[in-house]
């Protein structure tokens, strides 16, 4: 797999393109708790599974819009519940993505047994 590492006292910025698939917009969805603002994903796909993790990010604090061509912005500056509901994580393997960013912004983060 290759790696960039970047070293330095400048702070990155700027956007990245991903081609729009489940399996890069999950870890993405994830990781926008840590943005503590607005994140805009592009091609985003219309699948249950994402459905499933924007409600995620919804219950723990975030406000989701999804607009018509795919677009979805993620607003995670209120992160009020470090716990994702049984109801919901059963439902999605990739919940278990939400651990890391929640644990690093929040101190502290709960999650079921991921199903799926």
């Amino acid at each position: 797999m290759d790696v960039f590492r970047i070293e330095g006292p400048v702070r990155l910025s700027g956007s990245v393109s991903v081609n729009g698939s489940k399996n890069a917009a999950l870890p993405i969805m994830a990781a926008a708790i840590l943005a503590s603002g607005k994140t805009i994903l592009k091609s985003v796909p219309h699948l249950s599974d994402i459905s499933v993790c924007a409600e995620l990010l919804g219950e723990l604090g975030c406000k989701i819009h999804r607009a018509g061509n795919g677009d979805m912005s993620i607003d995670s500056r209120v992160i009020d519940n470090p716990v994702g509901e049984y109801e919901i994580v059963r439902k999605m393997r990739a919940s278990i993505c939400i651990l890391g960013p929640l644990l690093a912004r929040c101190g502290r983060a709960e999650v079921s047994m991921p199903g799926g």
